[in-house]
């Protein structure tokens, strides 16, 4: 009699022992992969120059003269300029007297104004002391003769268009209003005497007061 022969039986999965159980799964990031950027540089601001107070009132015209202002003592500059009605005036017609030039910003503006009524109320004393007085700004005749004309000016007005003679007196210079930088005139009065030198040099100009201080100097 044949033996039974036995099936074998069916294998079962494999099992994991307990004693072996697998970590947690390494999770690999982004950060892992990406190279670590640089951190962008902030963009840099324009620094803002803030001057000093003197500095700041010397932009602003009224410290005082500016170095390339001309010193007392100094021979005044030669010129030809046209007055509010076209007519030349030149520095040759008035050697040999002594004379008071002004510079001014712009025709009626209220400190402007307020400057040329003030030589224009002291008219006679001038004359009296035999001084001429002489108002110069970048406005063009035309507009000179209207200013003139609207306020009774009774003195002469020249106009210096491209600035050669306030150049020449070294008072275009950069001024500051409101924080906004930019180029005009400075406020300012010479005296100058017979032989034609500067005798006295106001600069950066405070009206009130102003022709008052000039009558004394004469």
């Amino acid at each position: 009699m044949a033996a039974n022969k036995s099936k074998p039986s069916p294998r079962t999965p494999k099992q994991t022992s307990p004693s072996k159980k697998a970590g947690p799964a390494k999770v690999v990031t982004t950060k892992a992969l990406t190279a670590k950027a640089p951190a962008p540089t902030p963009v840099a601001r324009k620094a803002a120059v803030k001057p000093n107070p003197a500095a700041k009132a010397q932009l602003a015209g009224h410290s005082g003269a500016p170095s390339a202002s001309l010193a007392e003592g100094s021979k005044a500059p030669a010129f030809s300029l046209p007055d509010e009605t076209g007519t030349v005036v030149s520095s040759a017609s008035l050697a040999g007297k002594p004379y008071v030039i002004y510079f001014y910003p712009k025709d009626d503006t209220p400190g402007c104004t307020k400057e040329a009524c003030d030589f224009r109320d002291n008219l006679k004393a001038f004359n009296g002391a035999k001084v001429r007085v002489l108002g110069v700004s970048p406005d063009d005749p035309k507009r000179h003769a209207k200013f003139k004309e609207k306020y009774g000016l009774n003195f002469t007005l020249l106009s210096d268009v491209d600035k050669t003679l306030i150049g020449a007196y070294g008072i275009w210079i950069k001024k500051l209003n409101y924080g906004r930088e930019y180029m005009g005139v400075q406020r300012s009065t010479f005296l100058i005497d017979k032989s034609g030198r500067v005798a006295k040099a106001w600069n950066g100009v405070r009206v009130p007061g102003h022709v008052e201080a000039v009558l004394a100097a004469l």
